[in-house]
Parts: C-alpha cells; sequence; structure tokens
C-alpha cells in the first residue's frame, strides 16, 4: 500500500522472494509497475484496499504510508484474515500523536528532550516567554511531514504557536502542540522488526531533510540517506534497541495495544548521549530505499511473522554491512509548486546488485508509449552499493547523473560527511 519510494523499495525486496509469486501495489507507481499490478486505489480508501485484497486473494498485506495505518487499514484487513504488516490503529498513535509518543517514552522511561504540551495559544506564549533555549513545535497530529517548525529564537516559535493553536495551517492534527528543547548533534533513523514481543536486530541509516547543500533552504520529505555511518557499531546499535525501542514496546502491550511491523526510532545523538526525537510507525523513506538492497534475510518470511505474532518462526533477521547511498531527484521548485507529467530519459540501463533505480513520484504514459512522466515531488532515488561509502556514494551519483528531465534537481553532498554531521539538514 502506497506509491512512493519506500513502497517501490518494499516491492522490489518482496519480489526477490521466493515465497512471492504476484505483487499487488495501490497505487504504485512506474516502478512498481514493473513488479506487478498497480491498483487504482488511494493509500486512504480503506474499503477500497480491503475489498481490493479480498477479491485479489492477498495473503500479505504490506502498509507503507503512516495515513492508511492511523486509519485502522492492517485492523480492517486482520478482521477479514488477511495479514497485514503495520500497527493497528491504536498502536499507530506512536506516531499519530506526538504527545501520546511522548506520554508512552516517559513510562517506558526512554530519554528525549525536555518537552511540554499544549492546546491554548496562551499557555504555549507564556512558556516560551520564559523559556531561555530554541525549541521546535510540532503539531501533534500526522501533517505529511511538515507539522515540525524549527525555532531559534521566541520569536519564530511565537509564529510556529500561533500557525498551529490560531491559523490551524494544519486543521485538526495541529490543535494540539508539543514544544521541546532543540537538541544538537547527529542525526539517526533506527528500523527494525517486531511481531509486538519480540524486535529484530535493527539497522542505521540517514535523511537529508533540507532542499539545499549544506542543510539551507526548505524542509522536503528527505533529498537522500546513506547507511551505516561511520559511527555505528554493535554497542549502539544495542543500546538503541534494548534501552529505548524494547521497552517502548512493552509499554505499548501493557496499554493494550501491542504494537506490529516495522518500528522507526529517529534520534539524536547528543553530547549527553541518545535522545528520542520521534518514534514512527512504518519504515522511512527515503531511508528504505538504502536498507532494503542491505536486508539478507527473506522479508515475505519476516513480515509475514511479524503480521501473526509470532517474529521467531522467521529466520533470523540479517542486514549487511555493505554501504549503500541513495540520491533523490526532484523537479524545480519543490517542495513548493511544481510541473507534473515530464518525460525522463534514462531509465533504460537495467538496475544491478549495486545500482539501482527507485521510483517515487512517476507514472508511465497512457498513450501506449511506454514513456516514464514525473507525477510527484520526490520523482525518484538511484541507490548505490559499494565495498566503502565513498564507492557506494560514486556509484549513486553516477547513476543519477545519466538520469534527466527538464528542470531536474538534485543534492550533491549526500553521504559526503560519513560522520553524519549534516545529516537531518
Amino acid at each position: 500500500v502506497g506509491s512512493g519510494g519506500r513502497e517501490h523499495a518494499l516491492a522490489w525486496r518482496l519480489s526477490r522472494s521466493p515465497q512471492v509469486t504476484a505483487i499487488f501495489a495501490a497505487r504504485g507507481n512506474a516502478g512498481t509497475a514493473t513488479l506487478g499490478q498497480n491498483l487504482p486505489i488511494d493509500d486512504t480508501d480503506v474499503d477500497g484496499l480491503v475489498a481490493a485484497s479480498i477479491g485479489n486473494g492477498i495473503d500479505l498485506a504490506v502498509i507503507g504510508p503512516e495515513t492508511p495505518l492511523a486509519l485502522g487499514l492492517a485492523d480492517r484487513l486482520q478482521e477479514t484474515s488477511i495479514p497485514a504488516f503495520g500497527p493497528s490503529q491504536a498502536a499507530s498513535q506512536l506516531e499519530a500523536s506526538k504527545s501520546f509518543a511522548r506520554e508512552v517514552m516517559t513510562a517506558a522511561h526512554v530519554p528525549g528532550p525536555n518537552f511540554r504540551v499544549f492546546q491554548t495559544t496562551g499557555g504555549a506564549l507564556d512558556y516560551v516567554a520564559t523559556h531561555d533555549r530554541p525549541v521546535v513545535v510540532k503539531a501533534d497530529g500526522l501533517a505529511a511531514g511538515k507539522g515540525v517548525a524549527m525555532c531559534p529564537d521566541r520569536e519564530t516559535a511565537r509564529a510556529a504557536i500561533r500557525a498551529c493553536l490560531e491559523d490551524r495551517v494544519f486543521g485538526d492534527s495541529g490543535d494540539t502542540i508539543v514544544i521541546e528543547d532543540w537538541l544538537h548533534g547527529a542525526e539517526v533513523s533506527v528500523f527494525g522488526f517486531t511481531d509486538g514481543h519480540e524486535l529484530s536486530p535493527v539497522v542505521a541509516a540517514t535523511d537529508y531533510k533540507r532542499i539545499g547543500e549544506g542543510g539551507s533552504g526548505a524542509n522536503t520529505g528527505g533529498m537522500g540517506s546513506f547507511g551505516p555511518p561511520s559511527y555505528w557499531n554493535d554497542d549502539l546499535a544495542a543500546q538503541i534497541r534494548d534501552g529505548f525501542m524494547l521497552p517502548v514496546l512493552r509499554e505499548m502491550n501493557d496499554r493494550g495495544a501491542p504494537y506490529r511491523g516495522a518500528l522507526y526510532c529517529g534520534l539524536m545523538l547528543t553530547s549527553a548521549g541518545p535522545r528520542v526525537l520521534e518514534f514512527n510507525c512504518r519504515f522511512g523513506d527515503p531511508e528504505t530505499q538504502v536498507i532494503m538492497p542491505r536486508l539478507l534475510t527473506d522479508p515475505a518470511e519476516i513480515m509475514m511473522s511479524c503480521a501473526v505474532g509470532d517474529l521467531s518462526a522467521a529466520p533470523p533477521v540479517q542486514w549487511s554491512d555493505q554501504p549503500a547511498v541513495g540520491v533523490v531527484m526532484v523537479p524545480g521548485g519543490y517542495p513548493g509548486p511544481y510541473q507534473t507529467g515530464v518525460p525522463i530519459s534514462g531509465l533504460e540501463r537495467p538496475d544491478s546488485d549495486d545500482s539501482i533505480v527507485f521510483h517515487a513520484g512517476t507514472q508511465t504514459a497512457d498513450d501506449g508509449s511506454g514513456a516514464v512522466l514525473t507525477a510527484g515531488g520526490r520523482v525518484l532515488a538511484c541507490v548505490g552499493l559499494g565495498d566503502s561509502l565513498a564507492d557506494a556514494r560514486t556509484k549513486a551519483y553516477a547513476r543519477i547523473s545519466s538520469i534527466s528531465f527538464e528542470g531536474a534537481y538534485y543534492r550533491r553532498d549526500i553521504a559526503a560527511d560519513p560522520s553524519g554531521q549534516l545529516v537531518g539538514t
């Protein structure tokens, strides 16, 4: 379920499983169309997705984006005896409500920034008036990745508060806000598979959020990713898995909302140690594009085992240490207004084990020509894998430089700093 680069990467990895005989994507893109059949169903059309799953004899539903999870798609599918890889509506509140997530983390003793929750403008303004540190103002609900405002000063914070609570720029999602201290350090995304009790070994990747090189310009859905970062090691992985992610899973169980699916822990590695910025209830985008090629274990077996609540039934999850770099190509104007329906050239070259193109905002022309056209903000990602991060980076940029469309743009500094200090920017 979904139509982005994350969903193409998931479908691509599943297509390599001997357990998988057919793939359907709703709504999919030009990339998923090469792996199976695209269905003209929006990812928010829960009734339509359930009906299509029943009608096509689906054995496993893999839900990519957060919105259908928050709408209860996994619950509806499970009610019809179709195993769904993705958390229930109740468990999805871990991403769908930032205040709920902070409540869970506090109960689970998971370290994060100092925070306060507000529903009134006056209370929030009074708080920042007496708070002497930069803050981050977050809309409580889902806002397509745009509900976070970094506020270096009180004036910026006041504007962000009013935008949510008075102007309601995020609608109901901004009726409650969370104000957190602004943390500094290297940002990392950590992912694992869970059946609600057990958690697989985890994998780390990065996300470059800003449109411009060096972390300049507007926020985006993500302009590139790489993994693993140079500081990632077994001790850090164990600390985050055992001390941050497993306690949250236990707390969710205690609340009667067992969490099954992909668990995404977004952290800042501060001078005082790791601190959790957020939990998300699905794989990241564009991080999925660099971690799926590194997954050595059959994903169909893992996801089915998670969906039925028994991860131990699957082979042990293993990740390759091979570095991977992904660079995202977008249309001119993004993340503001941009043109769609523009022909893309350079996609004829077949993928290889170390050079892969994952489609996102693409569609196949309906004139029978087979041409691939732009259809969204993030159009595609080129992923390179290599013996070193530098080698992987060279392959990713060699591939993206061979693809073009009018107005195409991509950042040229993805993975330039293997320490990840620019990550999150």
